[in-house]
Order: C-alpha cells, then sequence, then structure tokens
C-alpha cells in the first residue's frame, strides 16, 4: 500500500487552513514559474473589472468573470500536469507529449470560451 500524506487525517479547521497554505503557494509558484499564467493573471486583472463594468446584470457579469476564472483553473491543472511529467522525466516520451499537449488543448479551449461567452453576452 502506498503512503499517504500525515495531513490527510487532518479535518475541520485545521484542514482548511493547511488547505489555504496549499493553495497560496500553488498560485505563488504557479505566477512565479509560468509565463503563461503571469500572462492570463494580467488578461483577468484587465476582463474582470471590466465584467463589472459592461455587464447588466449578475448573471452576465458572473458568465463573464467565470469564463476568466476558467482560463486560470485550467492553466494551473496543465502547469501540474507538465510539471509532473517533468518530475517523473525529462526525456521525451510519445506519452508525456500527449499529456503536455492535451493540457496545452484544454487551455486553448478555456482560451476560446472567454471569445464565445463574451461576444455572445456583450453582442447579445
Amino acid at each position: 500500500m502506498a503512503e499517504e500524506s500525515p495531513f490527510k487525517g487532518q479535518t475541520g479547521l485545521r484542514r482548511l487552513w493547511n488547505a489555504l497554505g496549499y493553495s497560496r503557494a500553488g498560485l505563488r509558484a504557479a505566477y512565479e514559474a509560468e509565463d503563461a499564467f503571469r500572462q492570463e493573471v494580467l488578461l483577468a486583472l484587465v476582463l474582470i473589472p471590466l465584467a463589472f463594468v459592461l455587464a447588466t446584470g449578475g448573471i452576465e457579469r458572473a458568465l463573464l468573470i467565470g469564463s476568466v476564472l476558467l482560463v486560470l483553473i485550467v492553466e494551473l491543472i496543465n502547469s501540474a500536469i507538465e510539471a509532473t511529467v517533468d518530475r517523473v522525466s525529462l526525456e521525451h516520451h510519445p506519452l508525456a507529449g500527449r499529456a503536455k499537449d492535451v493540457g496545452s488543448a484544454a487551455v486553448l479551449l478555456a482560451l476560446l470560451n472567454v471569445l464565445v461567452v463574451w461576444a455572445s453576452v456583450l453582442l447579445g
């Protein structure tokens, strides 16, 4: 049986506090190490305030902001996939390449989703 993290058994506020710290560390690591994540954060810093100006209601605002946040979420997952693949081996392998390509494709679809949602909301 594989060893599990000693933090897995924690519950309640202690677990929540630890999870918050891990999440903060992950966001910092992605921001410092990933150019694409920094660019997408910049995009979010422009588009999210713009959503508050351009949206005429709560649902429109949620769609605009949600589509932008989805890009950041997918980029974080893609970065985790890439880091894991690189940790396993830096040698070229077709499955490693496929994993990285699929992660990249997911980011592309999330970005296309931003375009579709923003165009749909703003152009009616």
